[in-house]
């Protein structure tokens, strides 16, 4: 979690800066585009590979089945050597069950003649080209793979820079009434002195103010505000609580309707900011204050709970 210091109580962090739009010479939603072009090639070309697939798999049929018409042809030439008095040379055929080893055997293909030896050749090379075959036909597919799912991540990755620039929005939850401050307009310093209605814990009279504004707005889901664990953030200090975006709890990634609670929900503190003494707000991979708006957020660590994918966090002066 951010670190928060006393003294950020009279001005808000500074929290990571929004992707200059116009860096390199190309807007966010032109990357975001290119991204989505390369990731339509990159998928046709997996198709093809496929389609290609299919093809070698025919091939690879009709080598098998050349395969088998060949082992026959050699069985009946040894069957016709040894009926013709040739025994050595068809036994070593009939006891090597193999015609790979029975094409090596000189005397075998000079028994033979150059009509069986021809024979033998072909389904040896009929074997080895099944297997380049199938060996192409894995490689091909198996690239074609990896590429797709490298454009997808930098598709993936391109959406949410431009998705962090606008920041979730939401519908019309009302105003919140504000929060007491200073003569001067300067948020009073608090303590964490409040019982907190989540926890066992406390929070500080102004996170609980938000607390209840945001339950009288409807925001009423699963919340949880004080851990004492010290992590250089507000939770231990009573200035910080996080909103479920499921119904149940903190879940997986939320979606459908309980994406939309989360947005309406981080759009509504945000709008509320001022009256409520809203330092900061992370949700959805997106960081929020009042100094820089809505930008990415670089805290994660792939889970729900670190990108913040499940709920929202809210920390106030």
């Amino acid at each position: 979690m951010i670190s928060a210091a006393a003294a950020l109580v009279a001005a808000p962090i500074a929290g990571p800066a929004a992707a200059d739009p116009e860096d390199d010479g190309h807007s966010i939603e032109e990357e975001l585009e290119q991204a989505l072009e390369e990731y339509v090639e990159a998928e046709k070309e997996l198709e093809d590979a496929l389609e290609r697939q299919e093809e070698l798999e025919e091939r690879i049929a009709d080598n098998e089945k050349r395969i088998e018409e060949l082992s026959v042809e050699v069985n009946d030439f040894a069957h016709m050597a040894y009926t013709n008095g040739g025994l050595p040379s068809a036994t070593a055929i009939l006891t090597t069950g193999s015609p790979d080893s029975a094409i090596s055997g000189l005397s075998m293909v000079n028994y033979l003649g150059d009509q069986s030896g021809r024979q033998l050749q072909e389904l040896v090379d009929a074997r080895e080209t099944l297997a380049a075959d199938e060996q192409a036909l894995e490689d091909e597919v198996e690239a074609a793979e990896k590429a797709l799912a490298k454009k997808e991540k930098a598709r993936d990755a391109a959406q949410r820079e431009v998705d962090a620039q606008s920041g979730p929005s939401g519908g019309d939850y009302g105003s919140a009434e504000p929060a007491p401050r200073n003569s001067d307009g300067s948020w009073p310093s608090e303590s964490c002195a409040v019982d907190d209605p989540t926890t066992d814990g406390c929070i500080t009279a102004r996170m609980n103010h938000a607390l209840n504004q945001a339950r009288s707005a409807g925001f009423d889901r699963y919340t949880s505000c004080y851990r004492p664990t010290e992590d250089g953030g507000e939770h231990p200090r009573g200035r910080a609580c996080d909103f479920s975006a499921q119904a149940g709890g903190f879940g997986g990634v939320a979606s459908g309707g309980d994406k939309t609670y989360g947005d309406n929900l981080a759009y509504w503190f945000t709008e509320n900011a001022d009256s409520l003494g809203v330092m900061y707000v992370i949700w959805y991979n997106q960081f929020w204050d009042p100094a820089n708006g809505w930008g990415p957020y670089s805290g994660g660590n792939g889970t729900p709970s670190g990108d913040h994918t499940n709920h929202v966090h809210v920390s106030m002066f």
